[in-house]
């Protein structure tokens, strides 16, 4: 599952509930380590841009996130962080010839959508309440891969993988 040659571009990627639940009181209502491990496998080896409020919500054990370069988007001017590189303002975190994954916050998302040219989106099947949602992809956007449902070795919630390309 996934793309399994580099692509150059600006990716997002994301787990959500069917109703679009992203994340709630600053962290993700549900854990399922596979989605994790697909998350490393996607984002590995490149740069991953999000904003403050996503990287605090790190476990300070994974800030920054390994193999990877991690830039935190802030408009606090005097913000800084070991193992971040910061910037303020979305053009700076995309301006780059590596691989890009942005990985949250929901707006962060929401702004960087329209620089996407794919989206690595992984369903959870749970039904949970939250205050942070996934952007709805609209006509402009193809699903080219849909995973089967699997369930976690966790609590046997289930989970699929989607990929999603910009139409040309």
């Amino acid at each position: 599952m996934g793309w399994t040659e580099p692509v150059r571009g600006v990716g997002m990627v994301w787990a959500r509930t069917a109703s679009g639940v992203i994340g709630a009181d600053g962290g993700i209502p549900w854990h399922v380590p596979e989605d994790l491990a697909h998350f490393r496998q996607v984002t590995g080896d490149a740069v991953v841009v999000m904003g403050r409020r996503t990287w605090d919500s790190l476990p300070p054990r994974f800030r920054p996130l390994p193999g990877r370069r991690n830039v935190v988007l802030t408009r606090d001017t005097s913000w800084s962080a070991e193992g971040a590189e910061v910037v303020h303002d979305l053009a700076t975190a995309l301006d780059t010839d590596e691989t890009v994954w942005v990985i949250g916050g929901g707006a962060v998302y929401a702004d960087a959508l329209p620089f996407a040219d794919r989206v690595s989106e992984t369903i959870v099947d749970r039904d949970v309440p939250g205050d942070t949602r996934a952007p709805a992809l609209d006509d402009a956007w193809e699903l080219v891969d849909e995973g089967p449902w699997q369930e976690s070795r966790v609590d046997a919630t289930r989970y699929r993988f989607l990929e999603w390309r910009r139409r040309a």
